[in-house]
């Protein structure tokens, strides 16, 4: 289901080898052939992203198939099915293993610093010993990372300063969600599968939908804990059983991420998902609520003495405390219980709001891999009554389009729209030059329909200069929305500083809107700048920004993500009926 996957530790049985697995594996491989090889582009590593990228388009079953069927698959080649063999028997690649046995997880961290390329870290590895963060940061703080060929003090700078914006702190490291929720959804489906297991949900922060996460903890309800915790301890994600009890099993993963996991009476299910939820400061809140009516407030309910008041479901403890039930992605103590207990919980956006997705794209744009048909086959698949259509501008070199393939796209646009009953609007992902200046010129922009504009380079402007190309784009009559506001990719790029307040009085001024980018590599803009531009009268989109079918179902993480930033329903312009919706898009234009 997710295009994010997890870390394989150990063998496993070929049972349950899925093909989801086989693109994880595809997927690592790649990553570090790519530290061997010295280039994201070398052959081998095209080879590995090609077949994922083929076997997923594919939508086929890819552990029932024979080497010859394999090869079938465009983008396959021999060797590559050969591994995939391998791994559908064995549950290992021997290629793998010595590439893990190479670049362990410590030091494969470093690639997602900015600066850091596979050239250069073999430089810094056989020249200066780094093979982990702490090294790295070792080697800054002595200046040592200057002194290396290609590099210099303004790189050295940069590193440390992209270091620090990312927010790594070696072994304190917290993860990124798109590499975490696959692993902890598997994990908790597969559990909730086992026999006396009536429940299995992730809390933590990544219930509460934070962009990164520390530890994952995952809380079950079941008659029999004991065969649940030996599962856990025996599980092929664990490279090492921290504690193993028969209420609570910790292991650890390969990339190092600790899955602590709890098993609880089914009848304390709710007091402990709420417990192991809330941040630490909302718990605090909670708890006192029940001191201030006699009552105790812990993992396994809220007790009157001895006697239990409530613990079943997490609606039933908070109605006990005078509290509605709070979402988990406001469970921050950042207002909510105040905002409850007085009545002005904001009414939050739904998936079931969504009418259509403003952020789509096809293979007219170069990193697009389904056809027109197909991503609109998809939408109405969802039910959407409109999507806008918006593949790169000619500003890309490599993903975008001419003036000429643009209007040839718009021909195939009406006639998909007349085949299929859907309002698809004629679009385009503008790019944000660094002056702010956009694709085309005017006359051709106001030919679109709906516009998103985007910063997608030069990152590294300084904080006025980023406001004012921002500014800019926004004030053309073209531009619809801004997408993914901040350019960031969570753990691996800082997004772009911002005088976010300017942003946003610019945003409100002019009627554009601020995206909220479901990707779970982005989740941009951030959660506070999207609770700041409700307070601010902004209009949020919430999209996808697909580029393959499968991507559609970001838009559930976004609409998590919009949550998070307490997103009213009224303030999502894709919530609109379609008419309605049509008039907000016209009133710029």
């Amino acid at each position: 289901m997710f295009p994010y996957g997890a870390e394989y530790g150990k063998g496993y049985p070929a049972s349950v080898v899925t093909t989801r697995d086989v693109l994880d594996m595809l997927s690592e491989l790649a990553r570090l052939t790519t530290l061997e090889e010295g280039s994201p582009q070398a052959f081998k590593v095209r080879a590995y992203e090609n077949a994922r990228a083929a076997i997923e388009a594919s939508g086929l079953d890819v552990t029932k198939m024979t080497k010859a069927e394999l090869m079938e698959i465009k983008g396959v080649g021999g060797a590559t099915a050969d591994k995939i063999l391998e791994f559908v028997s064995t549950g290992k690649v021997a290629k793998l293993e010595k590439l893990r046995a190479e670049y362990p997880p410590s030091f494969v961290e470093l690639a997602r610093i900015p600066g850091l390329g596979p050239k250069t870290l073999k430089l810094i590895r056989s020249e200066l010993g780094v093979e982990d963060l702490d090294g790295l940061k070792r080697a800054i703080a002595e200046q040592r990372l200057r002194t290396l060929p290609g590099l210099g003090k303004t790189s050295e700078e940069k590193i440390a300063r992209a270091i620090e914006r990312l927010g790594l702190h070696g072994k304190d490291r917290r993860t990124p969600i798109g590499e975490v929720l696959p692993l902890a959804d598997s994990l908790a489906a597969e559990l909730a599968e086992l026999p006396g297991v009536t429940a299995a949900v992730p809390c933590g922060s990544l219930r509460r939908f934070s962009d990164t996460i520390g530890d994952v903890d995952i809380v079950v309800a079941t008659t029999d804990p004991v065969p649940v915790m030996d599962h856990v301890a025996s599980h092929r994600l664990a490279t090492e059983v921290v504690g193993h009890g028969d209420t609570k099993t910790s292991i650890l993963t390969r990339s190092g991420l600790q899955v602590d996991v709890r098993a609880v009476a089914p009848d304390q299910f709710g007091a402990a998902i709420l417990y192991f939820t809330g941040s630490k400061a909302h718990n605090i809140a909670l708890r006192q609520r029940a001191i201030d009516r006699g009552w105790l407030l812990n993992e396994y309910g809220l007790l009157d003495g001895e006697k239990t008041v409530a613990s079943n479901t997490e609606e039933e403890i908070y109605a006990a405390l005078d509290l509605p039930w709070i979402p988990p992605p406001l469970r921050e103590n950042s207002g909510e219980i105040e905002a409850a207990a007085s009545g002005e919980l904001p009414d939050l956006v739904e998936l079931e709001d969504i009418r259509g997705d403003l952020h789509y794209h096809t293979d007219r744009s170069g990193d697009g891999r389904s056809t027109l048909e197909e991503m609109v086959e998809a939408a109405v698949a969802r039910g959407y009554e409109y999507v806008a259509i918006t593949d790169h501008g000619e500003n890309l070199a490599i993903n975008g389009s001419s003036r000429q393939e643009m209007l040839a796209h718009r021909d195939r646009i009406r006639e998909m729209e007349q085949r299929h009953g859907i309002r698809l609007f004629f679009g385009c992902e503008l790019n944000i030059g660094p002056d702010g200046s956009l694709d085309y010129d005017p006359e051709f922009r106001s030919q679109f329909e709906f516009c998103v504009a985007s910063i997608h380079s030069h990152f590294d402007l300084d904080r006025e200069t980023q406001t004012a190309r921002l500014l800019k784009a926004m004030a053309d009559p073209s531009v619809s929305v801004i997408g993914h506001l901040t350019g960031r990719y969570i753990g691996r790029r800082p997004g772009v500083e911002l005088e976010v307040d300017a942003v946003l009085e610019g945003l409100a001024a002019t009627g554009v809107a601020l995206e909220v980018n479901g990707s779970l590599d982005r989740l941009d803009a951030t959660a506070d700048v999207i609770r700041a531009a409700g307070r601010a009268g902004v209009t949020l989109t919430i999209s996808t920004d697909s580029h393959h079918v499968s991507d559609l179902e970001r838009m559930a993480y976004g609409v998590e993500w919009a949550r998070r930033g307490w997103a009213a329903r009224r303030s999502v312009a894709n919530t609109m009926p379609l008419s309605d919706f049509e008039e907000w898009v016209n009133r710029r234009r």
